[in-house]
């Protein structure tokens, strides 16, 4: 009976201990990222020239925002004769085409029910362009949410990048509807928590960022050589940015470009479009995973941290978590059947169900604190709600357990999200210039 109890117990502290080494190994690099942040400063980029560059939106019924977005490129500081933008106008039942040609885009209007999702409307756009305004000249593509509004500076800062050499860059994601409820906080935070403590780390420390979801540039010689948009997972710009590190090259960040973007505000929206995102991060693991693996010893040009700082993005974190709460969830039933007989184990198991979900907890509360008041003269919303929303934040991101558990076993489909607010940019961005001066 001993040995029995000796060897139960053995086996559940054993792996929990395994757990928590695998997750100490992987991700404390990213420690490192907040501190490195917090002690270096990004030096600004000039351009010394102005670049031509074609804008790339696609849109699903958006004529609620698709105004918005083309009047705040239209106003941006920066030479109006040197950017062109295309809509693609995909699949739509209601008047985006028409604000969209009105507000001044090109678009073009696309029908097909077999292939859906952005991926696939980006690469029907591309080859329009291409075959049609190709002899333009375009030296990079800028990719837009249809929801997005961009800050009156942000060609201008961009083309700085550019300029320097950049192949592709990313830009500073903030929210335009933070203040609508703690679903629209939760996702503000994770943007703005990415933006400052992933993305500048890396721009700090060299290596590649990754491109996320919206707002980024790409190198016209990239779409060149890869024949257009080809990138056509359920999350297409993890799978760009995994397919670039791999391929040696490095992706940037520019942080004083600055773009808004509307976040989903109940929790069947979040939950379809983060199911998706969860569905679609398997994806990459399962196609890249192997070959980023083996990028941390052999990849061709160097970009060999790139490879696992990539690796451990896109690895399955949340599914270790699930593990780890499955086997001592386990225990505790088998022993409640009566499978076991020893409440020492028992106890075990509980005791680490509950220390895992507290220390997530408390670790996305410290993420959530920390890009809270880092960022805070960037956060639209009053002082008390910035608060109450730190607190909101850990719950938010607990709902990533059940999603991610879910997307394992159910397939997912491209489900559009509907966008209403609609927001001026001047006056926002004068918003937000108050709130600073303050």
């Amino acid at each position: 009976m001993v040995e029995e109890l000796f060897a139960q117990v053995s086996y559940v502290d054993i792996f929990n201990f395994c757990v928590f080494l695998v997750f100490t190994i992987c991700y404390s690099y990213q420690l490192y990222y907040v501190f490195h942040v917090l002690t270096h400063k990004v030096e600004p980029r000039v351009a010394k020239k102005n670049h031509r560059y074609a804008v790339v939106i696609s849109a699903r019924n958006e004529a609620a925002v698709i105004g918005d977005l083309i009047h705040s490129i239209r106003v941006n500081n920066y030479p109006q004769e040197l950017i062109d933008i295309f809509v693609i106008a995909d699949n739509c039942t209601d008047n985006t085409a028409m604000v969209a040609q009105r507000a001044g885009a090109i678009v073009f209007p696309r029908f097909n029910r077999q292939y859906i999702g952005k991926g696939y409307a980006l690469t029907y756009g591309f080859k329009c362009i291409k075959e049609q305004y190709g002899h333009n000249g375009y030296e990079a593509y800028f990719v837009f949410d249809a929801d997005n509004v961009l800050d009156v500076n942000y060609f201008r800062e961009m083309n700085a990048t550019f300029d320097a050499g950049a192949k592709a860059s990313t830009s500073y994601r903030n929210s335009k509807n933070y203040d609508s409820n703690w679903i629209s906080a939760g996702y503000a935070v994770w943007f703005l928590r990415e933006c400052k403590y992933l993305s500048q780390a890396r721009l700090l420390l060299n290596t590649s960022c990754a491109i996320s979801g919206t707002g980024f540039f790409i190198a016209a010689d990239v779409i060149e050589k890869a024949g257009g948009w080809k990138w056509h997972l359920l999350t297409e710009d993890i799978q760009f940015s995994a397919e670039t590190i791999l391929n040696g090259e490095q992706i940037s960040y520019t942080p004083t470009a600055m773009l808004y973007d509307e976040q989903p505000i109940t929790f069947r929206d979040s939950w379809n479009q983060r199911f998706r995102w969860a569905k679609g991060f398997y994806q990459v693991f399962g196609r890249y995973g192997w070959g980023l693996a083996k990028g941390i010893f052999t990849n061709p040009k160097g970009r060999r941290f790139a490879c696992f700082d990539m690796l451990m993005t896109i690895a399955p974190g949340m599914l270790l978590t699930i593990v780890a709460l499955t086997f001592n969830v386990l225990v505790v039933v088998f022993a409640a059947l009566g499978l076991m007989t020893t409440g020492v184990a028992v106890a075990t198991s509980l005791s680490s169900v509950f220390f895992c979900v507290f220390n997530y907890t408390l670790i996305m509360f410290a993420f959530g604190v920390l890009a809270t008041f880092t960022e805070w003269d960037n956060i639209n919303a009053p002082t008390s709600h910035k608060i109450r929303y730190m607190f909101t934040f850990p719950a938010f991101m607990l709902t990533y357990i059940p999603i991610a558990l879910v997307a394992l076993v159910k397939k997912a489909e491209w489900t559009p999200i509907a966008h209403t607010i609609s927001v001026d940019v001047e006056s926002f961005s004068q918003t937000q210039g108050e709130r600073k001066a303050a």
